[in-house]
Order: C-alpha cells, then structure tokens, then sequence
C-alpha cells in the first residue's frame, strides 16, 4: 500500500504527499508532467528555468493544504462540505495535468488547431484508470468535482483557491518561476497573502467565497505587480518570445504538412513532440525538410533575431487589426510577404504581438477592517488598492509587437511595424492583394 512521502522542494522546504495523492503522483499520466517545462522554451534565455509541471502541481497542492489549515485554524471551514474540503489539495494537484509540451505556447495558435484548452482537455486525463480510482475514495463524485475545480465552475465555496484573483496556482508560479530562472521579480508574501484568507458571504449570489481580509491587501497588490514584472522580463522577453514563436511555427506546418494530427498534441512531453516530428518529416519532400530544419534549429538555439519591435504604448490599440493578435492564415500570409519583401526563404519571417488581457484581472470579496464585505473588480478601489487603476498602462509597457527573421537581420523601422499592425482585416486583404510594400 503506498504510504506517505515527503519531497525535499527547493522553494518550500520539505512537501509531504499523503497516501491517496502519492497514487496519482505515481501514476504515469501524472509521471508526464516532469517532462514538461513550467515556463515552455525560457530555459533557453535562463538556463536554471528548466523546472516543469511536476514540480510546480506539486508546490500547488502544498500551498492547498496550507491554505486549508489557515482556514482552519480561525474556524472558517465549519460550515463547509468536508467533501468540498477534501477535493481541493486534489484539484490543486492536477490542475496542470492536461497541458500540452512547452506549457503554454500551442494555446496560442487558432482555436481549430489544437483539441482545446489544458484546462478544457482535464476530463481526459482524469478518466486515467490509475487517477479516477483514486480519486473516486475520495468521494463517489470527486472526478466531476474536481474537473469543475480546474476549469473555474464548481459551487464549492472553496473555488477561489484553485481558479481565481487569489488562486494558489498564480502565488506557487510566480515564486518558483522566479526562482528557477534568477531573477527577482516574482516573489511574493506567501504567509501574509495565506493567513489574510477568510470565507466571505456574497449577498448578491447568497453562496459564501474564498476572499481576503484588508491586512492581505498589501501582499495581494505585490503579487499583481510580481506578475507584471515577470511577464515583462521573463515571460516576454524577447528571445524566449522568439523561441516560442519558431516553436509554433513548427507545430503549425508539421499539423499542415501531416506530419502530426491534432490529437497527438494531447499526452506528449516536451522533447516527445519534438522527436515525433523530425522523426516523420524525414521523409525527404521540402515542406517536411523546412520543418525538420526549424526543429534542428529549435534544439540548437538558432532563433530567429528581433528586427524590430514598439510597445503597445506607442500604438492606437483600437486600430490594431484583428489578424496580428492570432496565428490566423491572414497573419502567416502577411508574414510570408514580408519574407518576400526582406528577400528572405520562405517561413523566415515572423510577427509577434502577445496577450494577456487579464494579466491584472480583480473578481474578489474584501473584508474591510470594520467588518463591511466588498467586492473588488478589475478597476481596484481608490484607497485600498491602487494597481489596478493604473493596470492598462503597464499592461501595454509590457506588452511588444516584433518582427523576427531567420539568417540574418534586416533594417526595418518601427514607424513601418506600426502602419502594417494599424490595418484592419479587410484593409490587410487589400494590401496583399496589391503589389504595394507592406513595409513601406
């Protein structure tokens, strides 16, 4: 019978696993995630970032029982389902159990590209024979639980901790991600931030809710702005952007040239994925050999350069088009005329332009010091907290629309960058319908 383990975790000290999680942790569907890094292709910009899922569900299921025991402690859980406390280290475990090699970057391709998303994929891994046995000792429903749990819509009062404003999983990224890639923008004040959460009555939907009390303010406001910071330095820097976007161009052609379906995308590991594909595109034709080539020089670090870049700041975010925001055909065929103006190979072009709508997103309930709950929304409350208010601003000082090239660097300026990006879908069709320079 498996018996309790405790992990030696260089972020938390010492993490102790109880018997019925150790099963899943065994388990080889959960066994995958070590073979997923937690922040994708940075490990090629920040050698020390190559620690992955495993590490990271693991921190996040130590955080729940953590958090759980706060809760107790000042008497919060008494009038909550045990069964609704018991789900939650679960789901804290298996949150990430559905991603897909490299994290998050295939998530950024067209809806109709990948089966979904991680969270929306969790049903297939927890009908894992090994995992839903497990899982059905804790309780008769737990699978569906805690599958609602993961993708943000369960009743349980104890939603917030595992998908929110306040959500365990962003406090565990945001320090180990810091951690692991040196730098230090990302901490945060775990025990203030734990020790300020209370259950809090909504009168307007009449159901109780994770929330924080006004002396956790203060940390909650250091995590928004830890998360900014990190996007800016780390998670958008422009190599690791550069990497990313060569990796989804590999995915992209490989599912285009038939190399890979849509379905084998879901279970694989970070290097798995890597090798099936230049495994099949030896086949010899040139659209399998392009791909082949990027996936050699993906392994080899040879990224494509920054040619040039602007910050959001400097654009008319309403006249952005619609089409550099995804990888939509539009967009690869206005990358690929931009390889053609540049005289570069074909695919050798490519425009980034991230997204992160949410990056400061506030949907929380807020115990004021004399007792009054409010709700916090996306624009903070003057007084109390003051980031959100100024959210947008370093949002878009965060945010940088590039242009990449492979073998060699152009002379392309920003000006021109910006006049291509300020071009609606239509206009855009026009454009490459013409013989008119996109650059011009």
């Amino acid at each position: 019978m498996t018996t309790s383990v405790t992990i030696r975790d260089p972020l938390w000290d010492t993490i102790r696993v109880d018997p019925l999680a150790m099963q899943i942790v065994d388990a080889p569907v959960f066994q995958r995630l070590r073979h997923i890094r937690q922040l994708g292709l940075a490990y090629l910009v920040y050698p020390g970032a190559t620690h992955t899922r495993f590490d990271h569900a693991l921190g996040v299921y130590h955080l729940a029982h953590r958090a759980l025991a706060a809760l107790r402690i000042r008497d919060a859980l008494d009038g909550v389902d045990e069964t609704d406390v018991a789900l939650i280290p679960f789901a804290a475990l298996l949150h990430d159990i559905g991603h897909y090699p490299f994290s998050h970057a295939l998530e950024e391709l067209e809806a109709d590209r990948i089966p979904g998303h991680h969270e929306a994929l969790v049903g297939r891994f927890l009908a894992d024979e090994t995992v839903a046995a497990t899982l059905a000792q804790v309780a008769p429903d737990a699978r569906a639980g805690v599958e609602m749990l993961i993708r943000g819509s369960s009743a349980n009062p104890l939603q917030g901790l595992v998908s929110g404003s306040l959500d365990l999983d962003k406090i565990e990224y945001l320090m180990r991600d810091a951690t692991f890639a040196g730098v230090p923008y990302g901490r945060v004040d775990v025990d203030r931030l734990l020790h300020g959460l209370i259950l809090l009555h909504d009168e307007t939907t009449g159901q109780f809710e994770v929330g924080v009390h006004e002396k956790g303010i203060a940390a909650l406001e250091s995590l928004l702005f830890a998360k900014y910071q990190m996007f800016r330095n780390v998670y958008w820097h422009h190599a690791v952007r550069a990497a990313t976007v060569m990796y989804k161009r590999i995915v992209n052609d490989a599912l285009d040239a038939g190399l890979l379906a849509p379905d084998e995308l879901v279970g694989q590991t970070d290097e798995g994925v890597l090798y099936l594909i230049a495994a099949r595109a030896d086949r010899g034709d040139p659209q399998a050999q392009a791909v082949a080539a990027r996936v050699t020089g993906l392994r080899t670090r040879r990224l494509p350069k920054r040619v040039t870049e602007i910050v959001a700041a400097e654009l008319d975010e309403d006249a952005i088009g619609d089409w550099i925001e995804t990888d939509s055909p539009l967009k690869r065929e206005v990358e690929e005329r931009i390889a053609q103006e540049l005289a570069l190979a074909p695919g050798d072009a490519f425009l980034d332009y991230p997204e992160k709508s949410k990056m400061f997103g506030l949907d929380l309930l807020v115990q004021r010091r004399t007792g009054e709950v409010i709700r916090l929304g996306p624009e903070g409350r003057a007084g109390l907290i003051g980031l959100p208010e100024v959210a947008d601003e370093l949002y878009r000082s965060a945010r940088v629309l590039r242009l990449f090239t492979l073998e060699g660097r152009r002379n392309v300026e920003p000006a021109a960058l910006a006049r291509l990006a300020q071009h609606s879908n239509e206009e855009m069709i026009e454009r490459l319908e013409s013989d008119e320079p996109l650059l011009a």
